[in-house]
């Protein structure tokens, strides 16, 4: 098995159920046009995301870590007349790209893109009272992925979901001795889901155009 057919497996999936849409493939464009890493979700991943705040009839999603804004589009159109999605980016350039993007998927009166580290920001939202969120979709730097994932339970419900990608970083994650400092953060990620109570969790690791990896997925109980 290799990535080619993978890739090819995910362009037929993408090809058979996922009709053209010229906002999503604008946004692509215009994300790779303005320099950012092609390290969006696929349209496959970004369906999933969609589906998964449809099922649990998501009205206040939180999204960490921007990008240009593909991910943001796909869970913002999950959102019910007055839902509301706020996506936090630390970078100003793809804050700058992503607010482009979302205004041309009709979407810019529907999400709040917050500039500034999210460690900063989530305290903020904190005190602002805007949670709780029912559905947070962490996409942000690895290293921090165990802090992102308290607030994240901070700022939820009982029922809320909380979902992190990248959880797999092509099979590193087995090794305790990586000195990467991403696959450390993803390890770290484990630890603390595996000691909290307050939630019901697994992951799966995902094949496709985005190579080897996988997306944990936790259920807010309590």
């Amino acid at each position: 098995m290799s990535e080619k057919l993978w890739a090819a497996v995910d362009q037929y999936i993408t090809d058979a159920l996922l009709p053209s849409d010229a906002a999503l493939e604008a946004t692509l464009r215009a994300s790779h046009a303005a320099g950012l890493p092609a390290i969006a979700v696929s349209p496959a991943q970004g369906k999933l995301l969609q589906l998964l705040a449809r099922l649990v009839s998501a009205r206040r999603i939180l999204e960490v870590g921007t990008l240009g804004g593909y991910s943001t589009i796909w869970l913002g159109r999950a959102l019910p007349e007055g839902g509301r999605l706020i996506t936090l980016e630390a970078d100003p350039k793809h804050a700058e790209v992503a607010r482009g993007n979302i205004a041309g998927a009709g979407l810019d009166k529907v999400v709040d893109v917050r500039l500034g580290l999210a460690l900063d920001t989530l305290p903020v939202l904190e005190a602002e009272k805007g949670g709780p969120f029912d559905l947070v979709f962490i996409d942000a730097d690895k290293k921090s992925n165990a802090d992102y994932f308290d607030w994240a339970l901070k700022l939820s419900r009982p029922g809320s979901l909380i979902l992190v990608d990248n959880v797999v970083r092509r099979g590193a994650v087995v090794d305790a001795d990586s000195h990467d400092p991403n696959v450390q953060g993803v390890r770290r990620l484990y630890q603390r889901i595996a000691a909290e109570p307050r939630v019901s969790a697994t992951a799966i690791q995902t094949v496709g155009v985005k190579g080897y990896d996988g997306l944990a997925i936790a259920l807010v109980t309590g």
